[in-house]
């Protein structure tokens, strides 16, 4: 059977036949391959076969087909004319560039006798120089490139290019490095190039090293001519990954960048969709996930767990659950990152229990030998402030053999930053730096069992907590100890420094932190502008605050919604609802759309300052705004009639209330109760109480708690009484909250003794009291001029194991410099025992307090004494100066220029001031 070959289109033929170029002379053998393919849905051309043979010349236009030697490969390759890839031909660099077709027959029709079929079937090939179109060879495929494996990860080009220049010119070497390696290691193979005339006859002398030792390793060298291109194609990615890194707010570049990306791979996919989720953009990660799947790349777990992360920083996380559900069906198992994911995300949305459950799943299915899964629920139940849990789940990991990471170190005592447990936090990070210390032979020091050392995320969990507790002096001995560790103090360190002196209303050392945050060259983020804004509007400086603002915005650091909410609610505060409605307009302006939270500021201020009728107007605003009013505004509103009296319209805003939310009608009413009571309003409690038995809500013991915390606000014992007595006729037992407002009404009536017996009567029902129990009792005990028993308790409650906070140490000395002119012995000796105590614990009151304690010593102590010299140990810096000015000023007899408590003197030296000086 004579067949005759005709020149072809890429995008038709179903058989081929690619033979080395023809030459003008046909005397010599010309080795060639069959390649057997199939059309695809695609529209690429998949080989099924691929067979070398060998035509022996019978004349100048005749061919016979000889038996075929042998199969080369049955692998199933991909040849894509449009991409111009032509997938394993260029691989063997006697046989490429010719293409024709067959006429007659079509490989993929199983009856149709194929040429190598028979052993006597000649083709006759008409002017097969001329007809025959030949492809070249692409210019990106090199034919002196090799592949050298099992390399050292120490090894250098240098000693590559020694090694193979016996070989040939080496042209170039790329190692291949770990991109995902913050060092970038080697990962211990490259791909050397050959240069010169026959680069080819180099790369195969080189083929014949393989096995050979180099470097006390046996090497892997093989021929590699796949259409991998180094310099065009890796530049484009590194170009890429770079920008991300760089420029991650530049959206528009990055994604320019990634389709410059000649044929990406799986890979530059992973990465987009990697960058999209970091940005929470969960479309732009699912759209580049559909492409990357349309290209013909098949999905793996790694791009599946990049959009996972993407639908957790979305707050979809119903979506990353049917993203685990599709990637099962595609019969992709997820892995120990997947599940780590998926917990991290109920984790941070405070989901605790369906965190739980797929911790449970990870158990079942084998990962339970995983750090990161470990981390991911512990971290979960940090956040919750269940430290219990996470104190089990570390000792269950540590049954199992793994050790703990730094990382889970840090979420530890981020916990207990939290939940202000010192001493807890304080052994996890003596922990971490418990060292065992060894001398060897050579007398050289072995430290640091667990190979772990404290970063500057470790301190700041200890900042944090210090600063929380309003320790500064504590927290300012941890920077120090951080600078002398030789780590450098980051940006959050800074704003964790300024939250705490705001905390404390210290505004000076706050604004002296700030700046030298920008004389470190840290450029603060709108997370530390926000915190002084803040701290200006608290203070009612609203002209500092303004100019702030416009600081930040010359600095290029954009103000967000919470920031202008922050200046609004600094204007309601000071009453200036015209002003708060201009910064309104400035938001819009700025670009940044008004919220229902910006409106609910508003509204909650003008319900404070008895607005009530203009506060629900803005009801009106927000639906012209084309804002939705939410849950927050009905019930400020609601909470607002409440406190005038207009039971009737607060009905009617708890209406619209539980149309809105679809929640159970008990936390509507709770509000509205604790509404009443806050105001005072207990006739109107009552009328909530019996529309809420007529409606067939039941009572909890919130219900019975708000209403106890109403009567005691008023005085009264006995009302208080009866509402303990009808709780227990319900059915409901007291808890802690029940008997220190009971407690609390007892010391307002003055009946310390029925008070006292109300403890006893706790602590027989194994309830303990906690430090706002012995707050009121100290206070109770105080007013009815008592000091002595008020100290009592204080040693009591310290005997008890309960540590004072802030507020019970203002509450004692507050209470016995009120009583110090009755009994000046006790009050003195008391005095200096409370003060002493917060001098050690590092605490600094602010000034308004200061003032007040100030004028009750003036009254015990015409002249400063030794109890004004002690409390004065605690008191803020600025008031150091704001008394010098006012000496200047008594001295001078004429009104001097007293400092304000924010302005920094020269003369003021601050704790902050006086450390940094010290350095």
């Amino acid at each position: 059977m004579r067949l005759s070959f005709t020149p072809l289109s890429l995008l038709e033929p179903e058989s081929l036949i690619v033979s080395r170029s023809q030459t003008s002379s046909l005397k010599l053998l010309q080795p060639f391959c069959w390649i057997d393919s199939v059309l695809v849905a695609t529209g690429s051309l998949g080989f099924k076969t691929f067979e070398c043979s060998v035509l022996s010349l019978r004349d100048s236009c005749k061919f016979r087909l000889n038996l075929k030697q042998r199969i080369y490969r049955r692998n199933f390759y991909t040849l894509n004319p449009q991409r111009e890839h032509f997938t394993q031909l260029q691989a063997y660099p006697y046989v490429c560039c010719s293409v024709a077709n067959t006429s007659d027959f079509t490989s993929g029709n199983s009856a149709s006798p194929g040429p190598f079929r028979h052993k006597s079937t000649e083709l006759s090939l008409l002017n097969v120089s001329e007809e025959v179109p030949s492809l070249s060879v692409r210019s990106d495929v090199h034919l002196g490139k090799i592949f050298v494996g099992n390399l050292p990860h120490y090894v250098k080009k240098e000693a590559v290019q020694e090694f193979f220049s016996k070989c040939g010119p080496v042209q170039d070497i790329f190692l291949v490095r770990n991109n995902s390696d913050p060092q970038k290691k080697k990962r211990g193979y490259c791909f050397l190039f050959f240069g010169g005339p026959d680069p080819h006859s180099a790369a195969m002398r080189a083929v014949e090293l393989d096995g050979a030792e180099f470097y006390g390793k046996l090497l892997r060298v093989k021929v590699d001519y796949r259409s991998w291109q180094p310099h065009e194609k890796e530049k484009a990615s590194n170009t890429f990954k770079k920008l991300i890194e760089e420029q991650p707010k530049e959206v528009r570049k990055v994604v320019n960048a990634f389709k410059r990306i000649d044929k990406a791979v799986e890979r530059d996919y992973a990465l987009l969709i990697h960058y999209y989720g970091k940005r929470g953009d969960k479309r732009g990660a699912r759209v580049t996930f559909e492409k990357m799947r349309a290209a013909g790349i098949d999905s793996s777990v790694h791009a599946y767990n990049n959009l996972i992360r993407a639908y957790i920083m979305a707050q979809n996380l119903q979506g990353a659950v049917s993203c685990v559900e599709e990637m099962e069906i595609e019969g992709i198992f997820p892995n120990a990152a997947t599940f780590s994911a998926i917990i991290s995300g109920y984790g941070s949305s405070g989901n605790v229990e369906a965190a739980e459950k797929w911790f449970q799943r990870s158990v079942s299915e084998n990962w339970n030998h995983n750090v990161a899964i470990y981390s991911s629920i512990i971290h979960a139940y940090c956040k919750a402030g269940n430290m219990e849990r996470a104190e089990a789940l570390v000792a269950d990991m540590e049954e199992q053999g793994l050790e703990a990471t730094l990382g889970l170190y840090n979420i530890l005592m981020d916990g207990y930053a939290r939940c202000h447990i010192e001493a807890q936090c304080l052994n996890v990070f003596h922990k971490l730096k418990a060292r065992i210390v060894t001398f060897g032979k050579s007398g050289l020091e072995r430290i640091n069992d667990t190979g772990l050392s404290p970063t500057a995320v470790t301190y700041g969990c200890l900042i944090n907590l210090y600063t929380k507790l309003g320790k500064m002096m504590k927290a300012l001995e941890f920077c120090k100890e951080m600078k002398a560790q030789g780590i450098t103090l980051n940006r959050n360190t800074y704003s964790m420094l300024v939250d705490g002196y705001v905390q404390l209303g210290d505004f000076a050392n706050a604004f002296s932190v700030f700046e030298d945050m920008s004389e470190a060259g840290i450029e603060p983020d709108w997370v530390t502008y926000n915190i002084l804004l803040k701290a200006f509007c608290k203070s009612r400086q609203m002209t500092r605050a303004i100019q702030l603002l416009g600081r930040m915005k010359t600095r290029g650091c954009s103000p967000t919604i919470q920031t202008y909410i922050t200046i609004i609610d600094g204007f309601m505060k000071t009453g200036d609802v015209r002003m708060a409605y201009k910064t309104v307009s400035e938001m819009k302006l700025a670009g940044c759309r008004p919220n229902a939270t910006t409106y609910n500021v508003i509204m909650h201020n003008l319900v404070q300052l008895g607005q009530i009728d203009r506060a629900a107007s803005v009801i009106d605003e927000m639906e012209l705004a084309g804002v939705q009013p939410n849950f927050r505004s009905y019930t400020t509103l609601m909470q607002g009639f409440a406190s005038i009296g207009e039971i009737g319209l607060a009905f009617k805003c708890l209406k619209r209330v539980n149309e809105i939310t679809q929640k159970p009608p008990i936390i509507s009413y709770a509000s509205l109760l604790k509404a009443c009571c806050k105001a005072g309003r207990m006739q109107n409690a009552i009328a909530v109480t019996e529309e809420m038995a007529f409606a067939g809500v039941p009572m909890n013991n919130y219900i019975f708690n708000t209403l106890l915390d109403g009567w005691a606000q008023r005085g009264d014992m006995w009302e208080a009484y009866g509402i303990m007595q009808k709780m227990r006729q319900e059915g409901f037992t007291p808890d802690i909250h029940s008997y220190t407002s009971f407690v609390n009404a007892c010391c307002k009536a003055g009946d310390m003794q029925k008070a006292t017996e109300t403890i006893e009567e706790m602590k027989q029902q194994d309830l303990q009291p906690n430090l706002q129990t012995y707050t009121i009792l100290i206070h109770g005990w105080t007013s009815v001029s008592h000091p002595e028993k008020a100290l009592i308790c204080y040693d009591e409650m310290k005997a008890a194991g309960l540590i004072p906070d802030k507020p019970l140490y203002y509450c004692i000395v507050t209470s016995l410099l009120s009583k110090a002119a009755i009994a000046r012995e006790t009050v003195r000796n008391g005095v200096l025992q409370v003060t002493s105590e917060m001098v050690d614990q590092g605490m600094c009151i602010d000034l308004a307090t200061a003032k007040q304690w100030q004028r009750s010593l003036m009254n015990v102590e015409r002249r400063p004494g030794e109890l004004t010299r002690a409390v004065e140990r605690i008191f803020p810096p600025e008031w150091k100066a704001t008394a010098e000015g006012a000496r200047v000023k008594e001295k001078r007899g004429s009104a001097g220029n007293i400092p304000t408590p924010t302005t920094t003197t020269k003369r003021n030296k601050s704790r902050y001031q006086i450390m940094k000086r010290e350095e």
